[in-house]
């Protein structure tokens, strides 16, 4: 009796969220999907601080996980966390291999962030960060991360190159361009005829053509249980962190997880918002602290900040509208550390499409944005100009960020800057001076 009455529940909730048990099923396969590039990505990154890349593989998957398993329960959202791209090269290239400081060291640097991020949280400063941040800006974080994302996916399909003379261009329609487009066709000609599934289906033509025409081979051995984490789990050494000398790199790690969070998140709220005018805004509070929490476990487990992803932007887009969606994609990278070999085989060029449509999909943010007005429609202009081409959300954000005040200097609307945005100007100087 009682399990019939929680199925009903269940089945309440997400009929109530306009959505289905099934299409949040296909849509946590989707986010997975899109982002299981992390998985062997941040494994190659960190291993290049010397570190075990074998056990950086399992940890990935573990942290994932675990991490985006609880961001469902506890929040009912579709949003997955991992560590963070740009962070982890941060640690790898900046810290570790600039800096010299030892990976273990490094580690106890990304624990304390964690926990300054989850005071800010905790004291109520993060949320008036958040509603200091004015609403048209909040629209072109979302536009901004949109061609950020769409960027990603040209790149990964190999469309877009770069070149020392433009910086990018095309490049030649090789074999791989084409299944990647041909992929991208297929999630198109799906989308027209309001497919659910769109892109996971999408992502798994072009698995399959690619496998057809010999560019991908089917993997040696489906199970893989001979992982052991012990090399790097549990080495942080977070009283060698405790020194004046670091306060620096503690200060950027934490203003670039901060500013990545916040425009991830408000940018994902407003996907879907933009799909669904009825919805409701991410749950903001509870995901900031399982942010911050994700960050400090991810320090233990042995790997850079885990973060909120922008990723979650395609299982919103194939129907996830709740925290069963990051159940199902938090599960799926648990088990990813058995079958890593089969999950590896997926090529980037495949899963590139769907960024690509993501990006669309986000860029409708733009009619919110008044760009008639040059004191609102400027600063979004290069929110959305840097978050694109400085690779960088957070650079994206601190340049916007300081353009509006600029603006409303200049005008002598001195009032309309909020106290928290003052704060935020502060942070966003400090950062670029760090």
């Amino acid at each position: 009796m009682n399990g019939k009455k929680n199925q009903g529940k269940t089945s309440q909730g997400l009929s109530g969220k306009k959505t289905n048990f099934s299409t949040e099923v296909i849509a946590g396969i989707t986010t997975f999907l899109t982002m299981a590039y992390i998985i062997l990505v941040n494994a190659d990154i960190l291993s290049a601080a010397g570190m075990d890349k074998t056990a950086l593989i399992a940890i990935t998957c573990i942290v994932s996980g675990v991490v985006t398993v609880i961001t469902g329960l506890v929040t009912d959202s579709p949003i997955a966390m991992a560590p963070g791209m740009g962070l982890n090269a941060f640690f790898a290239f900046t810290l570790v291999l600039n800096e010299k400081i030892p990976w273990p060291i490094a580690l106890g640097i990304v624990f304390i962030a964690g926990f300054i991020f989850l005071l800010l949280t905790v004291t109520g400063l993060r949320k008036k960060i958040v509603e200091a941040i004015p609403r048209e800006l909040l629209s072109a974080i979302a536009v901004g991360i949109g061609i950020f994302i769409a960027f990603m996916g040209l790149q990964n399909i190999g469309l877009v190159i770069d070149d020392p003379a433009t910086l990018v261009k095309s490049a030649p329609l090789t074999k791989t361009v084409l299944i990647g487009l041909a992929g991208l066709s297929v999630m198109v000609v799906l989308e027209l005829y309001k497919v659910r599934g769109s892109l996971l289906l999408g992502i798994f033509f072009s698995t399959l053509l690619a496998i057809l025409l010999g560019e991908v081979s089917l993997p040696e051995k489906v199970l893989s249980v001979d992982i052991d984490i012990s090399k790097v789990s549990g080495k942080l050494d977070i009283v060698g962190a405790l020194k004046i000398g670091f306060i620096a790199p503690i200060f950027s790690v934490l203003f670039i997880d901060l500013f990545d969070t916040i425009g991830s998140l408000l940018g994902l709220s407003q996907q879907i918002q933009a799909i669904d005018k009825d919805a409701k805004p991410l749950p903001l509070p509870k995901l900031f602290t399982i942010d911050a929490c994700a960050s400090m476990f991810g320090a233990v487990c042995g790997t850079s900040t885990t973060t909120t992803y922008i990723e979650s932007a395609a299982g919103i887009a194939g129907g996830g509208r709740t925290g069963l969606t990051s159940i199902v994609t938090g599960i799926l990278f648990i088990l990813s550390i058995l079958f890593i070999p089969v999950f590896s085989i997926v090529p980037k060029y495949a899963t590139a499409p769907a960024l690509i449509m993501v990006g669309f999909f986000m860029i409708k943010n733009i009619l919110r944005i008044d760009l008639k007005n040059l004191e609102i429609g400027l600063p979004s202009f290069i929110i959305i100009l840097m978050i694109a081409l400085s690779y960088s959300i957070s650079t994206g954000l601190a340049f916007g960020f300081l353009s509006y005040s600029l603006m409303k200097i200049f005008r002598g609307k001195f009032r309309e800057i909020k106290p928290a945005l003052w704060v935020i100007n502060v942070l966003c100087i400090l950062f670029f001076i760090l």
